[in-house]
C-alpha cells in the first residue's frame, strides 16, 4: 500500500493505472468492521483501491466535536493494507481547504431534514468534500455505509444532478453480536449506556415510527428525531443521545430487517 499525503502525489500514482476499475472508499477514520466491509466490497469489484482517511473539519458545527473525533492514523493505515487497499489519501485540512477556498455543494432539499435539521451545514461539508475526492482520484465505483441511509441519498443525488461518471454502491449496516451498528462513537459509550443503547436497534426493528419513539423514550433515551425516510430503499432513521454520546441508526422498511 502507497501512502500518499498530497493531491498531486495521488494523481500522479493514479495516473497509470486508469486502465482498470478504480474504486474509492472515502473515510474520516477510526476504522472498524463497518469499514472493512467497504473495503472488503471494493478489493472485490475494483483492480484498484483507493481510501481516504480525513477528518473533514467542513461537516463539524462544534469544534468539541471536531476536536474530540477519534483520530488512529497507525492503526487504520495498518487495517486499510491488511484490507488490501493499494492507495491510503491522508491529506491535511489545509490540502483539501486551501487559504481562500469558496466553493461549496449544496444538496439542497435532501440534506434539509433529519440530519441536516440537527446538524446545520453537515451536508453542505459532506457534499463537497466528496465531490473535491471524486474529482481528485476519478474512480469508477464509490462505496458507503447505509448506516448513513441519509448521506447515501445525498450523494446519490449530487452524482445524479452534476451527472458524474462513477456509480455509488451502499453496503449493509454491519452491527455488533449484541445489534448495535458498528461505530466509531460507540467507544464513548460506558458498559451501562452501551446496555442502554441496545434500546436503539431494537426500537428500530418494530418499523413503526411511534412505537419507536415510544420505546426509546421508555428506555431513558433521549431522541432527537424517529421519522420515516422516503429514500431508497425507505427506512426509519433515528438520532438519539445516550449520555454524551449521539448515535444514529435506520432499518430499512422494505425486505428483511438487518
Amino acid at each position: 500500500m502507497r501512502t500518499c499525503r498530497t493531491i498531486a502525489e495521488l494523481r500522479a500514482a493514479l495516473e497509470s493505472r486508469r486502465g482498470g476499475a478504480i474504486g474509492l472508499v472515502p473515510t474520516m477514520g477510526a476504522l472498524h468492521d463497518g469499514h472493512r466491509a467497504l473495503l472488503r466490497a471494493a478489493r472485490d469489484e475494483c483492480e484498484f483501491v483507493v481510501m481516504s482517511l480525513f477528518v473533514n473539519p467542513a461537516q463539524f458545527s462544534a469544534p468539541a466535536d471536531l476536536n474530540g473525533y477519534p483520530r488512529e492514523e497507525e492503526h487504520d493505515l495498518a487495517l486499510a493494507a491488511d484490507a488490501g487497499v493499494d492507495f491510503a489519501f491522508v491529506p491535511t485540512a489545509e490540502e483539501m481547504y486551501p487559504p481562500g477556498f469558496q466553493t461549496w455543494v449544496d444538496v439542497t432539499e435532501l440534506g434539509a431534514g433529519l440530519e441536516g435539521a440537527f446538524r446545520p451545514g453537515h451536508f453542505r461539508g459532506v457534499a463537497t468534500v466528496c465531490l473535491k475526492l471524486f474529482a481528485i482520484v476519478r474512480p469508477d465505483l464509490v462505496y458507503f455505509g447505509q448506516k448513513d441511509a441519509q448521506q447515501v441519498e445525498v450523494l446519490r443525488q449530487m452524482i445524479h444532478d452534476l451527472a458524474l461518471d462513477l456509480e455509488l454502491r451502499a453496503i449493509p449496516t454491519v452491527r455488533d453480536t449484541d445489534g448495535l451498528a458498528l461505530s466509531s462513537r460507540n467507544a464513548r459509550l460506558t458498559a451501562e449506556e452501551r446496555q442502554r443503547a441496545l434500546a436503539l436497534p431494537r426500537a428500530l426493528a418494530t418499523r413503526d415510527a411511534a412505537a419507536a419513539r415510544e420505546a426509546l423514550e421508555a428506555a431513558g433515551i433521549a431522541v432527537e428525531y424517529v421519522e420515516t425516510a422516503p429514500f431508497d430503499p425507505p427506512v426509519l432513521a433515528a438520532a438519539v443521545r445516550v449520555g454524551s454520546t449521539r448515535l444514529i441508526d435506520n432499518f430499512p422498511l422494505e425486505g428483511d430487517a438487518p
